[in-house]
C-alpha cells in the first residue's frame, strides 16, 4: 500500500505484502561466516569454530536472523576446505564436531539459525570412495560413483570430450594404472582434486540423503548447497563449444583499459548501461532438468525434521525464470539472486533485475532472496569503486587499475540500504558491516586459489577471503591472539575495525546496524514493493515497500526528497538548502510520512 502523502505520485505495484504465515527463511538477513576468516582462537592463523562462538554476540548485536558457515569439513584444502575428504568430520584445522555442536548450541541460545555447506558436485580426490574408485579399476562400481571414461584416440591420450574446468585448462585428468601402465580418465569441473560425482547413480544419493540426516540430527537449521547447478550432466557428456568461466559477465561499455588508475576511468554513471550478463554457463553440465528431481527428494528429508528446515541454491543460471525453477513449492527454499549481485550502480538496470526477482518467484510462490557479496566475488565495496560502477567483475590485482575506495564504499554502502529495504531474504557477506574494501594489493605467491595456478583466474578470490579486524590495536587486528594471519591483512585496515566503528555514529557498521532494526521493525521482509515515480529521474529509484519509501540516487545530481517525508536512515548525510532536504548522488535514503518517523536519518540511534 502506498502511504497517502505520495498518492499523488505516480506508482506501479509489482508485488503485495505476504499474508499468512512466514517461514523464518522468507524474511531472514543471514550472514555469511568465512571460518578460516572470521576468528582464529589458537593462534595458528586460521580461523576455526571456536574462534566463531566466541564472536556469535557480535551477529547477535549486528542483528542478523541466522548464519551460513562456508564448509568446515575434513579437507586437504586444495580449494579451501570444498574439497571434502570426509562429510560427517569436522577438519582438524577448524577443531572438533564438539566445537561444531557448540557453535550451533550457542547460536541457538542467541536466537541465531545455523545454515552449513553442502558440496554435493564433487569430492576431493582423498575420500575415501575416490581412492576406492582408483584401486578397483575401470568398470567397478567403486568407479560408477564418479565419471571416469576411456580417453579418445586410438591410445586413449585424449579427453573424453572437450570440456574446460571452471578453474581453467581441461575438466578431465588421466589416471596411471597399478603397473605404471596409462589408465582411465575422471571428470572435474573445477580442480583436478575435486573429481566430480556421479549423480546418476543411486548409492551417491542414498549418500547424501545419510549426509543431510547427519547433520540435521546435530541441529542445523538449513544448507547453502554448493555448485547447485552443476551435479547432472547430459547424457553422454558431449562436447561443447563454450566455454565454462568463473566470471561469465561480458562488458560491452565503461570499462577501463587494463594499467588505467582509477581517477583516469572514464565510466559516465548518467549514461546509458550497455552490457550483456551471462549467469548461466549453459553448456550440457549446467542447469540439467536432472537437478530438480534431486532437490525435491532433499526436500522430503528435510520435512522428516519439521517445516523450518531450508536449502539455499547456489546456482549460477539465467533467465531468472530458470533460477525460480529452484525455490519451487517441493524443491529449496531459497536461490541466490545473482543477477542482482551482478547488476551496475544504475537505477534503470537495478529496477529491471528487482522487478523481474520478484514477478519470477512470485509466480512460484517464493521468496526472493538478495545478495551482492560472497567468498568468490569482488566485495560490492571495492566493485562500486572500479569504472565498470559494479558488476560482477574479475578481481583486481596489483598491477590492475585500483577500485576508488571513497566512491566505492559511498556506493556500497547506498545499495546495501537498497538491499535491505526490499521484501524477501538477504544475505551479507562477513566485513561488509565494516565497510571492508577488496584486498587487491596481495603478492601473488601468498594467494592460494587453486584457480591461479589452473589459469581460471590471474589473482584468484583471495581478495575478498583476507580475515576481518576486530580491534584496532591488537596483533592481527583482533583475528588472532598471535597476529598470525592466513592472507596478509592489508596494514590500514585498523580504520575497518569493529572496536573502532562501534563508537563512531556515522561508521558502516552503525548504519548497518541501525538498518536491520528498522527492518524487522517495520516488517519489511513480508512488505510489497511498488514503483514511486519521483519526477520520472532516470537516476533515481524509489519504491514502496510498507510503510516505508526507499529512494536511491545513483547518479552525481542530488534530488529533493519529497516535503511529506521524514528520513529514517540514509546512507551518507543529505543536504540541506532552498529551504528543502536533499538527496546527494550514490546515497540511498528510507523514509516514512511525517507523523511515522521514529529515528534520526544520520548519526547517534
Amino acid at each position: 500500500m502506498v502511504p497517502a502523502a505520495l498518492s499523488s505520485c505516480r506508482t506501479t505495484t509489482v508485488s503485495t505484502p505476504h499474508e499468512g504465515e512466514a517461514q523464518w527463511w522468507h524474511t531472514a538477513v543471514i550472514y555469511q561466516v568465512y571460518p578460516r576468516s572470521f576468528a582464529d582462537s589458537d593462534g595458528d592463523g586460521y580461523g576455526d569454530l571456536p574462534g566463531i562462538t566466541s564472536r556469535l554476540g557480535h551477529l547477535a548485536r549486528l542483528g542478523v536472523d541466522a548464519l551460513w558457515l562456508s564448509p568446515f569439513y575434513s579437507s586437504p584444502q586444495a580449494d579451501a576446505g570444498y574439497d571434502v575428504a570426509d562429510y560427517r568430520k569436522v577438519d582438524d584445522l577448524f577443531g572438533t564436531l564438539a566445537d561444531a555442536d557448540a557453535m550451533i548450541k550457542r547460536a541457538h541460545q542467541l536466537g541465531l539459525r545455523v545454515v552449513i555447506d553442502l558440496v554435493p558436485n564433487h569430492t576431493s580426490d582423498e575420500h575415501a570412495w575416490f581412492a576406492a574408485a582408483l584401486a578397483a579399476g575401470p568398470g567397478s562400481p567403486e568407479r560408477a560413483r564418479y565419471h571416469f571414461c576411456d580417453g579418445r584416440g586410438a591410445d586413449g591420450a585424449e579427453p573424453p570430450n572437450n570440456w574446460d574446468s571452471v578453474f581453467g585448462g581441461p575438466a578431465w585428468t588421466r589416471t596411471t594404472n597399478p603397473d605404471g601402465t596409462p589408465g582411465q580418465w575422471y571428470l572435474h569441473l573445477f580442480d583436478s582434486k575435486q573429481p566430480d560425482l556421479n549423480w546418476a547413480n543411486e548409492e551417491v544419493r542414498e549418500e547424501f540423503r545419510s549426509v543431510l540426516r547427519f547433520w540435521l540430527d546435530r541441529g542445523v537449521d538449513g544448507f547453502r548447497v554448493d555448485v547447485a547447478h552443476g551435479m547432472v550432466k547430459k547424457e553422454g557428456l558431449p562436447d561443447w563449444a563454450g566455454h565454462s568461466s568463473m566470471i561469465s559477465e561480458h562488458e560491452q561499455a565503461g570499462t577501463a583499459t587494463r594499467g588505467q588508475d582509477a581517477s583516469e576511468q572514464t565510466h559516465d554513471p548518467d549514461a546509458p548501461v550497455e552490457h550483456e550478463v551471462d549467469l548461466g554457463n549453459h553448456g550440457p553440465m549446467w542447469n540439467q532438468p536432472g537437478v530438480h528431481d534431486i532437490y525435491r527428494d532433499w526436500h522430503a528429508v528435510l520435512a522428516e525434521y519439521g517445516a523450518d528446515r531450508m536449502l539455499v541454491a547456489e546456482a549460477w543460471v539465467s533467465p531468472l525464470s530458470d533460477l525460480a525453477k529452484y525455490v519451487r513449492e517441493d524443491e529449496m527454499q531459497q536461490a541466490f539472486n545473482f543477477a542482482f549481485l551482478a547488476s551496475h550502480w544504475h537505477a534503470e538496470e537495478l529496477r529491471e533485475v528487482i522487478e523481474d526477482s520478484i514477478r519470477a518467484n512470485d509466480e512460484v510462490g517464493a521468496p526472493t532472496t538478495w545478495v551482492l557479496s560472497n567468498h568468490d566475488v569482488v566485495r560490492h565495496a571495492s566493485r562500486f569503486g572500479m569504472s565498470t560502477a559494479g558488476g560482477n567483475v574479475s578481481p583486481p590485482g596489483p598491477d590492475d587499475p585500483q577500485p576508488d575506495t571513497a566512491l566505492g564504499l559511498r556506493r556500497a554502502r547506498a545499495a546495501s540500504l537498497l538491499m535491505l529495504g526490499l521484501p524477501g531474504s538477504a544475505y551479507l557477506y562477513q566485513g561488509e558491516e565494516l565497510g571492508l574494501p577488496e584486498a587487491t594489493m596481495i603478492p601473488i605467491e601468498l594467494r592460494q586459489d587453486p584457480a591461479i595456478a589452473r589459469g581460471g583466474e590471474p589473482v584468484g578470490r583471495d581478495g575478498c577471503r583476507v580475515p576481518i579486524p576486530w580491534e584496532a590495536e591488537a596483533p592481527a587486528f583482533g583475528y588472532s591472539p598471535t597476529g598470525a594471519s592466513w592472507l596478509p591483512q592489508p596494514a590500514d585496515w585498523g580504520r575497518y575495525a569493529l572496536d573502532t566503528q562501534k563508537h563512531d555514529p556515522d561508521s558502516t557498521y552503525r548504519l548497518y546496524s541501525r538498518a536491520l532494526r528498522l527492518r524487522r521493525e517495520y516488517a519489511l521482509g513480508r512488505g510489497g514493493l511498488a514503483w514511486l515515480d519521483l519526477d520520472a529521474d532516470p537516476q533515481v529509484l524509489a519504491l514502496v515497500n510498507g510503510a516505508v519509501t526507499v529512494i536511491a540516487n545513483t547518479g552525481s545530481e542530488a534530488t529533493r526528497v519529497p516535503a511529506t517525508l521524514d528520513v529514517l536512515v540514509s546512507s551518507a548525510p543529505l543536504e540541506q538548502y532552498d529551504d528543502a532536504t536533499w538527496l546527494p548522488g550514490d546515497t540511498t535514503i528510507w523514509a516514512v510520512r511525517r507523523a511515522d518517523a521514529r529515528t534520526e536519518p544520520f548519526g547517534p540511534d
